[in-house]
């Protein structure tokens, strides 16, 4: 299946604006992305509405990206949750004026903040989790959003690491309002196989997330992306392919994403080399059906 290919602004700017945004997405639309991700950082970064009318003329479709900031956590150890709480509240009622269906992020604790845990305090985590979720999500199915819990890799968060420690954490509340979001970057971390790990999530993965495995540009690394596209068939997943990856221009994104050298030849160059590998594959992948035993059955008379 084809699906829709977008691109996050943290690729340019962080944090989002609405000069920014007046900027960027005329280049991004004429780039061919067909959607854009759009990190909400702080409340009143850009306005929804106004927003909404310049995706629309550009024909953008959006997907809101929640920031896990310090002192944001759903667990009460790591933050404040009810200001958390707040904040998500905040980023739903912007996705719903945006007309977006997803926001997506590792809403559990400040990323970047780890911590040691038996396996009685895991379960204890994890419920805690469960807990502060369960209005958000309820909000989320009745609004008709998805909110798409992101594991990261080990150096950002000891919470959520892989998607069966998601899929043990979150397991009672997914469903409507609440799904998975892979990330191809942690994925290549995390899981000993990655195209196994998102069959894993099937039914459940609410957003994706693709960049290279060294957070430049997909197509220049050694991830193999006709498997993990044949994974997402598999699990059922048809939404949009986000490509994330940041900007070491600004000193606060470069410091929180750990980008110490350029990924690219310029940002723009790593947008278009992703998107053009992507396009490519799919396009190629529409000529060819991978189903097992498809090429005989292709050869045979009508």
């Amino acid at each position: 299946m084809r699906r829709r290919i977008g691109v996050n602004t943290w690729v340019w700017t962080s944090p989002l604006t609405d000069d920014s945004l007046a900027e960027l997405v005329p280049r991004i639309a004429a780039m061919g992305f067909q959607a854009i991700e759009l990190p909400l950082e702080s409340a009143g970064d850009w306005d929804a509405s106004r927003t909404r009318d310049l995706l629309d003329a550009h024909g953008l479709a959006p997907v809101v990206i929640g920031a896990m900031g310090p002192g944001r956590s759903l667990v009460d150890r790591a933050g404040n949750v009810a200001a958390t709480q707040e904040y998500l509240r905040t980023c739903m009622a912007a996705a719903a004026r945006l007309g977006a269906s997803v926001v997506a992020g590792p809403f559990y604790a400040p990323t970047g903040v780890t911590w040691r845990m038996t396996a009685e305090e895991r379960v204890e985590v994890y419920a805690q989790l469960r807990r502060n979720l369960r209005p958000l999500v309820d909000r989320a199915a009745a609004d008709g959003l998805t909110l798409a819990i992101e594991p990261l890799n080990r150096y950002e968060t000891s919470v959520v690491n892989t998607v069966e420690q998601a899929l043990e954490a979150l397991g009672p509340l997914l469903g409507p309002g609440l799904g998975l979001a892979l990330d191809t970057y942690h994925l290549n971390i995390e899981e000993k196989r990655p195209d196994a790990a998102i069959r894993a999530a099937a039914g459940r993965i609410g957003h994706v997330q693709v960049c290279g495995t060294d957070r430049g540009a997909v197509g220049d690394d050694h991830a193999d992306w006709p498997a993990l596209l044949d994974a997402l068939d598999d699990a059922g997943y048809d939404g949009i392919l986000g490509l994330e990856s940041f900007t070491g221009e600004n000193a606060t994104i470069a410091v929180a994403a750990s980008v110490w050298r350029p990924l690219a030849p310029s940002q723009d160059a790593l947008a278009e080399r992703s998107l053009a590998y992507l396009d490519a594959l799919q396009a190629q992948r529409e000529t060819i059906d991978h189903r097992p035993g498809a090429a005989d059955a292709a050869a045979l008379p009508m």
